[in-house]
């Protein structure tokens, strides 16, 4: 009779903790009980604020500080992506498979800008992005197959987003 409670009790919580965690990635290529692919599978999906384009360990560009009060973001949907800079834009296909992540080409606005400092490091590091690591939920760093090069992401709240 224990035996039976104690199966019953470790089945209710197996299936309550699925239910409201859920796992976020194709289950044919993570395991879910491996917190490092947990992480990996966070939902990439919505938008994200351009916070840092590294392209080696001492240049680096932060939007914000190119051209204040205009928000440059990157938008995840299905399997588009959608990038909003200061002028210019671009939007293509992704695949994302465990912490692998692959940006298709797509469309790119060339507009001439008075700044073009992130279209110009967005060029450059987009075609090399090869992995996406969460460190919350808020935050996400796409990594290039350089390892000195990537793009730190913060999650937009719902309440802010815009295209």
């Amino acid at each position: 009779m224990n035996n039976k409670i104690t199966l019953s009790l470790i089945a209710f919580a197996a299936i309550t903790y699925t239910s409201c965690t859920g796992s976020k990635c194709d289950n044919s290529t993570t395991d879910n009980s491996n917190p490092q692919d947990i992480a990996a599978c966070a939902d990439i999906k919505g938008q994200w604020t351009i916070e840092t384009i590294a392209l080696s360990d001492s240049d680096y560009i932060r939007p914000a500080e190119q051209v204040p009060g205009v928000r440059q973001y990157i938008t995840f949907e299905d399997s588009t992506y959608f990038i909003k800079t200061n002028c210019n834009s671009f939007s293509g296909t992704y695949t994302i498979k465990g912490d692998s992540i692959t940006l298709g080409d797509g469309a790119m606005t060339e507009m001439a800008c008075d700044n073009m400092v992130t279209e110009d490091a967005i060029r450059q590091i987009l075609p090399n992005i090869v992995a996406v690591n969460f460190e919350n939920d808020s935050t996400a760093r796409l990594n290039s197959h350089n390892t000195l090069e990537y793009i730190v992401l913060r999650k937009v709240s719902n309440e802010k987003t815009e295209n």
